[in-house]
């Protein structure tokens, strides 16, 4: 397969709001934060693997305003495309907003992307997000607001103020991992979704490398996403790693449902399970894991309609 090089870069897992939805949340530990002078070697580092792509997320980015402008116009340097993912907590007022926005552009950053939900909004005025939108429309920065959302009637008046105000958004489904995985799910109304996934990979402060930003860490029993760190590894031996495992191309290319039916998951089940919790039935079970590794070598890529 040929792969755009991209990866989440999670510089520190610090944020300044506790959101009950969170699933970057690691309640009972210490905020970590990456070493700037490191951060700037894994760039060029980076650059030099030829990786294409760079969102600065994990915790609250701009709490680091300083370093990750340092880090942008480095990635602008190397001719990166690079990503902040915020909730917009600086964007009280337009003054603010605007002096946040003028510096992120001048650096060159690529585009913002603004978190916002319901569960976001009740640390943040929702009127920061369009403070911040207009900004970027003023400076030219590309931006888009991810709208998490769990598809229930709840979510539509907030969905409402974002077409209302003619905002850029994309909705976002909520995971259930983290601070989210007591909440109760809603019935998914739905056909049999293939569930293919482009497994970003993402770098932790700790310089831990997971083959998916979504599920990173969480996969406890298996590890299956684990990658390795960036001290024992080179950013490229992390890159081939990911790039050379059949079952993650297969998660791309031949999608979760299919390799659920594969190991006999009944269709009528299959159907129940989100993208995100599907794959953890799949490969966060040592039983089902050791089957797909043996059937990977004997035609899974195959099982396809």
């Amino acid at each position: 397969m040929n792969h755009i090089r991209k990866t989440a870069f999670g510089y520190s897992t610090q944020c300044n709001i506790k959101c009950d939805h969170c699933v970057a949340a690691e309640d009972g530990h210490g905020h970590i934060k990456m070493n700037l002078s490191r951060a700037r070697d894994i760039i060029d580092e980076m650059a030099a693997a030829n990786v294409r792509a760079i969102s600065f997320t994990v915790g609250e980015p701009i709490l680091f305003i300083n370093d990750i402008l340092s880090l942008v116009r480095l990635c602008n340097k190397h001719g990166i495309y690079s990503r902040i993912v915020s909730n917009g907590f600086w964007a009280k007022t337009p003054i603010q907003a605007d002096k946040i926005i003028s510096e992120l552009k001048i650096s060159g950053l690529s585009q913002l992307r603004l978190s916002y939900s319901r569960w976001h909004q009740a640390h943040i005025n929702r009127e920061n997000i369009l403070t911040a939108a207009v900004s970027c429309q003023k400076f030219g920065l590309d931006y888009f607001i991810s709208f998490v959302t769990d598809f229930s009637n709840t979510d539509d008046a907030f969905e409402q103020f974002l077409k209302d105000s003619r905002l850029k958004y994309f909705p976002e489904p909520l995971l259930y991992f983290g601070r989210a995985q007591e909440f109760n799910r809603s019935q998914v109304f739905t056909d049999y979704p293939p569930h293919l996934c482009d497994m970003n990979p993402i770098l932790s402060p700790e310089l831990d490398m997971y083959a998916c930003c979504d599920a990173g860490n969480r996969f406890a029993e298996t590890n299956f996403f684990y990658l390795g760190n960036a001290k024992e590894y080179t950013i490229n031996e992390l890159f081939e790693k990911y790039e050379q495992h059949p079952l993650f191309n297969l998660i791309k290319t031949m999608g979760l449902s299919n390799i659920a039916s594969f190991i006999g998951l009944k269709a009528s089940e299959i159907v129940r399970y989100r993208k995100c919790e599907l794959c953890a039935k799949l490969f966060n079970s040592s039983k089902n894991l050791k089957h797909l590794e043996t059937a990977v070598e004997s035609g899974l890529e195959f099982w396809k309609r």
